[in-house]
């Protein structure tokens, strides 16, 4: 498989994945096409604002929509500063966005392809834990290809690590939809290393593949979705964000 992703993406060497410049009648970026020191602004405006604990109502929408400017600009340059980003993780995660929606984002319509997300940028649990005692927040851009893709339809779930000419990991399961948590089952592994390969195995129980997967197992809760990102926190408590990427076969 092979993504093709809007953005001027980092990844290092990765012959598996061809970046091309954003097309605005796709992602709907006019947003984005501002001068960047107005995006830089913008961003260190809402971060200070959120550091002071703003919380009125009439202010949640705006800015929810800050937020989601600021990490839509982050996944397309990668220079949004750490920690602004992680304060638009915590507004939206505050914000309790209607998750109606999200599993269709997710995974596409009924009957449609499964869609693709690429790993932009992750603040650990730790740095979580840290931030809720006072901490001031952050985290790392991801410095490989990760991708994980969704398929509503059928309910199966691909999460993916390409390393180019090195090799890839990808991992192939089931997953189940309770609101806005997505619980999962890795049934299988496959993975080259270099030309050899691919080698696929089976790693579920023999128990485990005629049950849906559910409270005991992994999961993401997705607190933002749309059509261009999108944002969820891990059973361990760790916060990431992913970018919309197009599957080309």
């Amino acid at each position: 498989m092979e993504v093709g992703v809007e953005f001027s993406v980092r990844a290092k060497g990765l012959s598996q994945y061809s970046c091309s410049n954003p097309r605005h009648s796709t992602l709907g970026f006019g947003a984005l096409k501002a001068d960047r020191r107005v995006i830089s602004t913008r961003s260190r405006n809402f971060h200070a604002r959120v550091a002071t604990g703003e919380s009125q109502v009439g202010e949640v929408d705006s800015k929810v929509e800050e937020s989601v400017l600021v990490l839509k600009a982050a996944a397309k340059s990668k220079k949004i500063p750490g920690p602004e980003v992680f304060a638009a993780f915590r507004v939206l995660e505050k914000a309790r966005v209607d998750p109606s929606n999200f599993l269709e984002t997710l995974g596409g319509s009924s009957g449609a392809e499964p869609r693709c997300w690429m790993l932009v940028f992750t603040s650990g649990a730790k740095v979580v834990r840290e931030a809720l005692k006072g901490g001031g927040g952050g985290g790392t851009y991801f410095p490989f290809t990760a991708v994980q893709q969704y398929n509503a339809t059928t309910k199966s779930i691909q999460n993916g690590l390409y390393l180019g000419p090195l090799g890839v990991l990808e991992f192939m399961g089931r997953f189940s939809w309770s609101k806005n948590k997505l619980f999962f089952i890795f049934d299988s592994l496959s993975f080259k290393v270099g030309r050899l390969g691919p080698f696929q195995f089976a790693i579920s129980k023999k128990e485990e593949l005629d049950r849906e997967p559910g409270n005991k197992d992994p999961f993401f809760i997705w607190f933002y979705a749309d059509e261009e990102i999108v944002v969820g926190k891990g059973r361990g408590g760790g916060i990431a964000l992913w970018v919309r990427c197009n599957r080309r076969v």
